[in-house]
């Protein structure tokens, strides 16, 4: 159960952060919907629970963004029980060749240092709940990573890492800590992949889609509900016990 815990979601904004968000508020939690853009607001429209809700402007490469942020959350709901390390972002589809200092540079600073950065302000909240978690959001892709998408598979199998240090620091306070590697998930983004993939091998984005697909053991996208509902499973009462794991929601996309 999460019934009445206090659950801080970053890249709430839209995708499978805002999935994540009302899964939490559909199940009883306090639910703070932190991301750097006003889909926040949308978030917490769609959950149409105002006093279970609070959207924070956050920017997980920002240090005071963040701080602020978590001052607010304990400050309005009296304590922080969850974390989940959603916000990230698709970094370059290239050749490694191709790609600069800058792209390899934002795209660690927000996928892996942004986990870091949040859990930091988090973590003596965490550790003084009586069920704390942190679930990282991480990625197959950093398992069996794609071609041309270098940045993007070094920072998700950093998250791996990330998490199975946290998973050991937290250990003492009985906080958990866990990641989730989804496959291609349903939405904008994974179109967007698969269309810069495309154009980037000169084939149509439907060839693309179809190698993806072939290459799962169901021929299905991922439904961002069902990587939601795990997050919700992870944070509860019933995974006091589940530590340390990166988990795969993929399709059969990857096997470890």
């Amino acid at each position: 159960m999460v019934a009445d815990s206090t659950v801080f979601v970053t890249g709430a904004s839209q995708g499978l952060g805002r999935e994540i968000a009302v899964a939490f508020a559909d199940a009883g939690a306090n639910v703070v919907l932190a991301a750097r853009s006003d889909g926040i607001h949308e978030t917490a429209d769609e959950i149409d629970a105002p006093n279970r809700t609070l959207a924070v402007e956050t920017d997980v490469t920002d240090a005071d963004s963040v701080n602020d942020a978590i001052d607010e959350t304990v400050e309005t709901f009296g304590g922080l029980d969850c974390l989940v390390n959603n916000a990230g972002i698709a970094g370059p589809t290239a050749p490694i060749e191709e790609t600069t200092d800058g792209e390899w540079l934002e795209t660690l600073d927000v996928n892996v240092v942004g986990v870091a950065r949040v859990t930091r302000a988090a973590a003596p909240h965490l550790r003084e709940s009586e069920r704390g978690s942190i679930i990282n959001i991480s990625s197959i892709g950093g398992k069996r990573p794609y071609a041309n998408r270098t940045p993007y598979a070094a920072s998700k199998m950093g998250v791996i890492g990330l998490t199975r240090a946290l998973a050991a620091e937290f250990g003492d306070d009985s906080v958990t800590v866990n990641a989730i590697c989804p496959g291609p998930v349903e939405g904008d983004r994974i179109r967007g992949v698969l269309e810069r993939q495309a154009e980037e091998a000169g084939v149509p984005v439907e060839a693309v889609e179809g190698e993806v697909l072939e290459s799962l053991m169901i021929d299905d996208l991922v439904p961002p509900e069902e990587v939601a509902e795990l997050a919700v499973h992870l944070a509860s009462t019933e995974s006091r016990h589940v530590t340390g794991q990166d988990i795969n929601v993929s399709s059969g996309g990857a096997w470890y």
